[in-house]
């Protein structure tokens, strides 16, 4: 029994992995939308492939990147409060000019 093994030519793969480094789309979503294997893809990222894959993060790392965002969402919650405030004063000032 033979399987109904599609080849691709060279130029097709090459693309493919082309589309995928410069996409933002994950290997599974990229697979799909082509109509192709996901493992197959991966084999054509790693001959084809000009950029390495990123590493994964550590859960340190993580905790450090929620706990920077979450410093610069209460900085940036500040600094809006004190525009505001800016706003008002300013508003009050011109007001009371003759």
């Amino acid at each position: 029994m033979s399987k109904n093994q599609k080849t691709y030519t060279e130029e097709f793969r090459q693309e493919a992995v082309r589309l995928l480094e410069s996409s933002d789309k994950s290997v599974s979503e990229l697979a799909r939308e082509l109509g192709i294997n996901e493992k197959a893809l991966y084999r054509w990222r790693a001959k084809y492939g000009t950029r390495k894959p990123a590493p994964r993060s550590s859960a340190k790392a993580d905790d450090d990147r929620d706990a920077e965002l979450a410093r610069l969402r209460r900085e940036n919650e500040i600094l809006r409060q004190e525009r505001d405030i800016l706003k008002k004063a300013i508003s009050i000032v011109s007001q009371n000019q003759p």
